[in-house]
């Protein structure tokens, strides 16, 4: 039987809640910190980033079925599916027999919005508390003063790599996404992303500003190289609640799916909502007169990623070969009229935008995603499709719900729908597009190396 005496616990009445441990500064060289997978560009940079502040930190890259199953048994179904995948995730990876559980720790971000997403450290301590892994620290990456822990500080020079890994990874996943659905060679795209990744890596030991530029130019001029086919796709934009729009094993590998069927995904970079967390915080110092230091902060870190975002836009539109994405600023100036900038529960504002951008941008076919019973996505995302249609009666888009209880086909099923419509609209004869075999992108598990994730029959 196990010994519960022997683990180190916290406190019922601890500042935090029941069964937080904090992660000391010992455990920095003891423990391995498992991160959850959103972004698989982005968050190999960011790994990388905390092992040069000295962190033991691995993704977790596992994408089966077990991990609905493992989140079910953890927190309540009616909790938001993004929650049950983050925390079935890291429950599997704890009962895998991979880690030794009195050395291992777990990392996840938080915004301390006002969605269900804020609960995700009380659910998952009481998981680990349940499954007898109580001991295990939870660490919270967060800006609004959630919770600290004395062994896991971000530097300055850590902030500022983590800018970069954001910008490039935003353009590299832009600029793939208009090279994999058009690619001659199936998996060049991927390659170069890989090799791409890898070299902007290496880099962040010594940061040099000066490369910034000249990697922009050699990203674009090796995508560009890439021979592709010229013929006919439909551009789908893909938006959502800010898991289910990136993450394969919330939306069943969405973007694989559209390039499989003959479209172009195009998905904008998550610069843009770290901009809107930071515009959202620059409001309330105004308007609630909250800690005018940290406004000052925000908005200074503010403007830097957005001299950044602007730099890259300056760099695609130089090189010609390919679309630039929108500045933020833009994006603000979309919604005057249609919803207002007050609404910043969840995606807020920035949800409705971006589908105004992308109609705006020529993309009218849109796939939105959403948790089911999501109420901030319930509102800026699916309540107002009817007020963009009345707007922009060609605008085609899907609202899809995402939830344990989903299946992965009648997903599928809207989503071509939607695509029937967005083909016949553009002159597109799917029959002779099917008379090819559809090829699908590099999978999610194959882009990270892991063998234990990659056969396609146990995505989800």
């Amino acid at each position: 039987m196990e010994n519960n005496c022997l683990l180190p616990q916290a406190s019922d009445t601890s500042e935090y809640g029941p069964h937080r441990v904090e992660f000391t500064p010992e455990m920095k060289a003891t423990h391995t910190i498992l991160v959850p997978m959103m972004l698989p560009i982005h968050f190999t940079m960011l790994c990388e980033i905390f092992r040069q502040e000295g962190y033991r930190v691995e993704l977790l890259t596992t994408n089966h079925r077990g991990i609905v199953e493992e989140g079910l048994k953890s927190v309540h179904n009616d909790t938001c599916y993004p929650a049950l995948l983050v925390i079935g995730q890291m429950m599997d990876a704890l009962k895998s027999g991979k880690y030794d559980l009195d050395k291992t720790a777990l990392l996840i971000t938080q915004t301390g919005g006002g969605c269900r997403a804020s609960n995700y450290l009380s659910l998952l301590r009481k998981a680990l508390y349940n499954a007898g892994m109580g001991h295990i620290p939870v660490i919270s990456i967060n800006f609004s003063g959630l919770e600290k822990n004395s062994g896991f500080h971000i530097s300055a020079r850590a902030l500022v790599k983590i800018a970069f890994a954001i910008t490039y990874g935003d353009m590299l996943m832009w600029i793939a996404n208009q090279c994999r659905t058009y690619e001659k060679t199936p998996g060049k795209t991927q390659q170069t992303v890989e090799r791409w990744t890898r070299e902007l890596t290496g880099q962040f030991h010594s940061l040099r500003f000066f490369f910034v530029r000249r990697n922009y130019r050699a990203i674009l001029q090796d995508f560009a190289a890439i021979e592709r086919v010229e013929k006919p796709r439909v551009p789908v934009g893909i938006v959502g609640e800010i898991y289910m729009k990136y993450a394969a094993l919330g939306n069943n590998c969405l973007e694989d799916f559209l390039v499989s069927q003959g479209a172009e995904p195009v998905v904008s970079g998550v610069t843009d909502f770290v901009l809107y967390c930071i515009r959202n915080g620059v409001f309330d110092q105004k308007l609630y007169g909250t800690n005018k230091k940290a406004g000052l902060t925000w908005a200074v870190a503010g403007g830097y990623l957005l001299s950044r975002q602007k730099q890259i836009i300056s760099a695609i539109r130089e090189e010609g070969s390919f679309r630039a994405p929108t500045l933020f600023t833009e994006l603000e100036k979309l919604v005057e009229g249609t919803i207002g900038t007050g609404a910043k529960m969840g995606e807020g504002w920035l949800l409705t935008s971006e589908m105004l951008e992308l109609i705006h941008s020529g993309v009218g076919n849109i796939v939105c995603t959403q948790p089911f019973g999501c109420l901030p996505n319930h509102i800026v995302a699916k309540g107002m499709i009817r007020k963009i249609r009345e707007a922009h009666p060609q605008a085609n888009i899907v609202a899809v719900d995402y939830d344990p209880g989903a299946t992965r086909i009648n997903q599928e099923n809207r989503i071509k729908l939607m695509l029937a419509n967005a083909f016949r609209n553009a002159g597109i004869h799917p029959e002779e597009e099917a008379a090819e075999p559809a090829r699908a992108a590099q999978p999610l598990a194959d882009f990270l190396h892991a063998p234990e994730a990659s056969p396609a029959a146990q995505q989800i």
